[in-house]
């Protein structure tokens, strides 16, 4: 390339030299505005940037260590549980987010603890627009949110979907009308066994949310809001009570829309590894005269901007 640009430099076209020169430092000006830059969630050592929740439980307490590093994956064990007792968990990234893509890798491994719940085999989730750790109740066993649900084939060779969504304490528009089932299912293939499976979510503040698994778009839908605390003619009733969220507290957000919140991964009695969590921010300074302008962004935050 040197060579070349050498030779037009010294030829008689002055003018296509300096067209294709400056051709090239524009691409290279392009190539760092477009570049994505993905934030590591989990750092792949420690917990750090990390809270944990667990129900009965004081903010913070890794209760028999539920939640451990190991080989760059933070994985939800239960080496020393006896039983499950109850104690569904939550680990928070500590930063609320609201436009975003989630990327990550999970698996499943070994066998249900005891006391866990037959429909808690092989399931776990992502909670996204959530509630922080520190504002779960005590006794609260999930938080109010939007769950990416990821689910495990059985031994039975049922199809089982997984990014499925579930919804503790809220509500999702399906088409033009607003769905109260508490889990809907997928459009994805069964995954079996241990293997690795990707999952990404792109979330689009209080306006709609996209999963994907394995570069295929599987579930999508509209407006998460809170959802309604007393049956209706089309909502029979959340567990609310029976999960440990005081219906007080949000029963006059009824119908509010989630335009943020935070992510949370989920221990509900089944091991399951998770790797490569990171996220890339869709929200920034919009302005093209800024130095941190990305095209990608869909979201203007303009104090941001910088000059």
């Amino acid at each position: 390339m040197k060579a070349f640009l050498c030779s037009l430099s010294n030829s008689k076209y002055p003018i296509l030299f300096l067209l294709i020169l400056g051709c090239i430092i524009s691409c290279k000006s392009n190539k760092n505005v477009e570049k994505e830059e993905w934030i590591a969630l989990f750092n792949g050592k420690d917990l750090t940037g990390w809270d944990i929740k667990i129900s009965g439980l004081d903010l913070n307490d890794n209760y028999k260590e539920t939640f451990v590093v190991e080989d760059s994956m933070l994985r939800i064990s239960y080496d020393n549980y006896k039983s499950f007792d109850n104690k569904f968990g939550h680990i928070y990234y500590n930063k609320p987010f609201s436009y975003y893509k989630l990327s990550f890798d999970y698996r499943f491994t070994g066998e249900q603890t005891k006391g866990g719940a037959h429909w808690n085999v092989r399931n776990s989730g992502i909670m996204l627009h959530s509630q922080s750790a520190a504002s779960n109740e005590y006794h609260q066993n999930f938080p109010v949110s939007v769950e990416l649900q990821l689910l495990g084939g059985l031994s039975d060779a049922k199809d089982r979907p997984t990014a499925n969504v579930c919804t503790p304490g809220t509500a999702v528009v399906m088409g033009d009308t607003i769905n109260y089932k508490h889990c809907i299912s997928s459009g994805s293939k069964t995954y079996f066994g241990d293997q690795w499976v990707h999952a990404e979510a792109v979330v689009m503040g209080g306006e709609s949310m996209i999963f994907i698994v394995e570069k295929d778009t599987v579930f999508q839908f509209k407006s998460p809001q809170i959802g309604v605390t007393k049956p209706n003619t089309y909502y029979k009733g959340e567990n609310w009570e029976n999960w440990g969220m005081t219906t007080e507290l949000w029963s006059n957000k009824a119908g509010d829309i989630i335009p943020e919140g935070y992510i949370a991964l989920q221990a509900e009695s089944h091991p399951i590894d998770f790797k490569n969590i990171k996220l890339l921010d869709l929200c920034g300074c919009m302005d093209k005269k800024a130095k941190n302008y990305k095209s990608y962004y869909v979201k203007d935050k303009p104090d941001s901007c910088i000059y």
